[in-house]
């Protein structure tokens, strides 16, 4: 396989005596969709947060197309082309939903309000419009105040935020989280989409059977360490991905091939 992307070598991070990374090593390949999953507390958003500049890691290197960077802020990060978008990624409340998704270009513009001090309403709506439309929020809609807004299209204002920077790498941290069903295969098929046009995606995934129909590899964590990886299906086949949810869980294979991961339930 080519040379790796995006590189983290052993990494570790703590908050005060609790171990959140413990010597993680990943290498990530361009174009790749690849699903971070594990049970609660298994380190996946905190490593997002490292590979975006959230967080700085304790110990460790992260390497990016095989230069080592030392990310100060997620600004480093995002001129780099990484983009994020986190479970707590806020919305400016002051702004128009317009406005919101036009943020995403900073990137480029330096600043929404650009060199001369602003910039045209037409360049605004027609970025905002583009990729609103992609996560199926109606143009009339770009007007409204966010604070208008349902915390599933907040959601999606925020994907369509993350799609207008046109980012190299996409990190996503729950991406679903707050939608309905029809939204999240929706907003994972714009995902892939991205895919296909060469952008390189890591998503934390919470609904594992959702992130398997998009995702070709998954990395299992659990307690700050990688478990195992490989293609989605092999790992949620595999008994230990059973042991990190407590086999707590069933696995069922449709007739269509693909596999479905259930909860078992508790009898008392």
């Amino acid at each position: 396989m080519s040379t790796a992307l995006y590189e983290v070598k052993n990494i570790s991070k703590s908050y005060g005596s609790v171990v959140a990374l413990s010597d993680v090593s990943l290498k990530i390949h361009a174009g790749e969709v690849i699903g971070l999953v594990g049970d609660n507390g298994a380190g996946k958003s905190t490593l997002v947060k490292v590979l975006s500049g959230a967080h700085q890691q304790s110990e460790g290197t992260v390497i990016l197309e095989g230069v080592e960077r030392k990310w100060e802020s997620p600004h480093d990060a995002l001129v780099a082309g990484v983009e994020t978008l986190y479970q707590d990624s806020g919305l400016a409340p002051h702004l128009s939903v317009s406005a919101n998704v036009f943020l995403g270009r900073e990137r480029y513009t330096k600043g929404i309000f650009g060199k001369m001090g602003f910039l045209a309403q037409k360049e605004m709506d027609a970025v905002a419009h583009e990729n609103l439309e992609k996560v199926g929020i109606a143009v009339p809609q770009s007007s409204r105040s966010v604070s208008q807004l349902s915390g599933g299209e907040m959601q999606r204002v925020l994907v369509a935020r993350a799609l207008a920077q046109e980012p190299e790498i996409m990190l996503l941290d729950e991406p679903t989280s707050a939608l309905d069903l029809h939204h999240q295969i929706q907003t994972l098929s714009q995902i892939e989409n991205l895919k296909n046009n060469g952008v390189t995606i890591i998503s934390t995934m919470h609904d594992i059977t959702l992130g398997a129909m998009f995702a070709e590899r998954f990395i299992l964590m659990n307690r700050g360490t990688v478990v195992t990886e490989g293609p989605a299906s092999e790992v949620i086949n595999s008994a230990l991905f059973k042991q990190v949810f407590d086999n707590r869980i069933s696995v069922h294979t449709l007739d269509t091939g693909r596999s479905i991961v259930m909860p078992t339930k508790d009898i008392y």
